[in-house]
């Protein structure tokens, strides 16, 4: 999990830090858990761009990642720690004793060989998932169920972590990555520890290519482009727009909040974050 640092041969070495990749333990994916990616191309299913700045990048195989963990009881042996082009966390490669395969999210300080387990009955040790009811409080834990039996959809990238603080009724209190504390269902499943790759905010890509290469093109400033194409552009001589910073669209970009007033799941956040 650590990071390689280079000597500056090259201008854009001077400063990359990447990922060394020493945990890795298996170049090439699953066959048969793999499935082709088409490139969106940051556009949605009508085919108008909802994402701006994607585009071109590295053709990549989608991996099917099991974040449900339903295979409750059935213990499953840890074949191999793998890249995953498409998250920044690592995956890790279960072998289960009937014979099927299926990827996680691989946890930090997870090893081969060891053995995982889910359910109420597991022990609460790293890479094992069981519901909040189960899990001891003050523990680290990802991949939260927000819906029972929808699947882990809180702390999934590199290095994130949340703390399982109390449980009240059919209720647990969970701090999130971001300090929100929120209320979730004692019978939606979690896995125990933390996120591995920590490292991944560290890394310094060194040139515009290697970022083309994720597929995100160039951004340009609004205040660099005419009024025609931006509402901050424009202006004699050099300016930087003269007024609060918005979208091409003329909506507010920066402080404005964007969380629904009346949003049904509001109730369920105890405290949000600072």
């Amino acid at each position: 999990m650590a990071l390689k640092s280079y000597k500056p041969t090259t201008p854009s070495l001077r400063g990359t830090q990447l990922p060394a990749f020493d945990e890795i333990t298996k170049s090439k994916p699953e066959r048969s858990l793999i499935v082709s990616k088409k490139s969106q191309a940051g556009r949605n299913s009508a085919g108008r761009i909802s994402i701006r700045h994607r585009g071109g990048g590295h053709k990549r195989k989608l991996r099917e990642v099991d974040f449900k963990r339903d295979k409750i009881g059935i213990p499953a042996k840890v074949a191999a720690i793998e890249y995953d082009p498409n998250r920044s966390a690592r995956l890790a490669l279960l072998n289960y004793q009937d014979g099927e395969k299926r990827y996680i999210l691989a946890p930090l300080g997870l090893e081969v060989g060891a053995t995982l387990m889910s359910g109420a009955d597991a022990e609460p040790v790293i890479g094992n998932a069981l519901p909040l009811a189960k899990i001891p409080l003050g523990l680290p834990i990802h991949n939260i169920e927000l819906t029972v039996g929808a699947g882990g959809q809180l702390a999934r990238s590199a290095g994130q972590t949340a703390q399982l603080m109390s449980r009240e009724g059919v209720f647990a209190h969970v701090k999130l990555p971001s300090g929100e504390i929120r209320m979730i269902s004692v019978k939606c499943m979690a896995t125990i520890g933390q996120v591995g790759n920590p490292d991944h905010d560290s890394v310094k890509l060194g040139k515009a290519g290697r970022k083309r290469w994720l597929g995100i093109r160039p951004t340009v400033r609004g205040v660099a482009m005419n009024p025609v194409d931006h509402p901050m552009g424009g202006g004699e001589g050099r300016t930087s727009g003269g007024g609060h910073p918005v979208t091409p669209w003329g909506h507010l970009t920066k402080g404005k909040k964007t969380r629904h007033k009346r949003k049904s799941s509001s109730k369920f956040i105890v405290s949000r974050r600072k």
